[in-house]
């Protein structure tokens, strides 16, 4: 998982809105995994490892489901440390009877797909070796094929589950944008470059060489509109960079492009094209 620390830059947390805080989380402890790092009244930080947070969640007024066909999250990704590991959660989640949206081989990595009870994305998933990924002039070679779930299972421990590995993190997110051009020229100034793209409708970015930290789609939000701030779904997520001189750097990218920075409790905020708010973190 050297692609999630220093030198690169990666996303390291998400934060959810959600409709019931108690009901997401027995989803995120009993379904996913993961254990409640802290919690009030109406928001809870989610951690595999009992010290990191990788999820926030926070029960919102008045709550509308999105309709999905705006900006914001598509889904956002777990990593675990080894395929073993997600043999295990696939055996879990097939054992709990929890329906699963997808489960795919993208040459890369492996996937397992879901929907939280608010219908927010998650994939977990496990990466193959760097040394078996596929690069040609810069792209890394994706798909979506079928997972061999019986070949995947075949490798899981006897060890009963008892939730998420602790060297989980946050392998990447994907979004919903308006427009592919405006948002790749938005996160080539936080660093980003394009390792494959399918036209002009979805475009994978990264930092070091990795084959995604976060992916772009327009499937179903070209030119759309961001959701309303009590529409379910993605509130920030959070970008983190290798030092305080890259993220200055990226910051004053940033502004020549037009985009507004703002500072929130010792925070340096912006936001995408597309309204998705981002938090740049070191």
């Amino acid at each position: 998982m050297n692609f999630h620390r220093h030198p690169n830059t990666y996303v390291s947390e998400v934060h959810l809105k959600i409709s019931n805080l108690e009901n997401s989380i027995q989803f995120y402890k009993e379904i996913i995994g993961l254990k409640v790092l802290n919690k009030s009244d109406k928001v809870a930080q989610l951690t595999a490892d009992g010290k990191t947070t990788l999820i926030v969640l926070e029960e919102i007024n008045h709550p509308v489901r999105n309709t999905g066909r705006k900006t914001g999250l598509y889904h956002l990704a777990l990593l675990l440390p080894n395929r073993s590991e997600l043999a295990n959660v696939l055996y879990h989640l097939l054992k709990t009877g929890y329906p699963l949206q997808g489960a795919s081989d993208h040459l890369v990595s492996e996937a397992i797909y879901l929907g939280d009870p608010d219908g927010n994305g998650i994939e977990i998933y496990a990466d193959r070796p760097e040394d078996s990924w596929k690069k040609t002039d810069g792209t890394i070679e994706m798909a979506t094929h079928p997972l061999d779930a019986e070949n995947l299972l075949s490798k899981r421990s006897n060890e009963p589950f008892s939730g998420l590995p602790v060297k989980t993190i946050m392998g990447h997110i994907h979004l919903q944008v308006s427009s592919i051009k405006e948002s790749e020229e938005f996160y080539q100034a936080l660093g980003f470059r394009a390792v494959n793209r399918y036209g002009l409708q979805a475009l994978f970015i990264s930092t070091g060489g990795y084959h995604h930290h976060i992916g772009l789609n327009t499937w179903q939000s070209a030119g759309a509109s961001a959701p309303a701030e009590n529409e379910v779904g993605l509130k920030t997520f959070t970008v983190t960079f290798p030092s305080e001189d890259e993220r200055k750097a990226s910051i004053e990218n940033l502004v020549k492009l037009g985009a507004e920075i703002t500072h929130n409790d010792n925070h340096q905020i912006t936001y995408d094209p597309s309204n998705n708010k981002i938090i740049l973190a070191i």
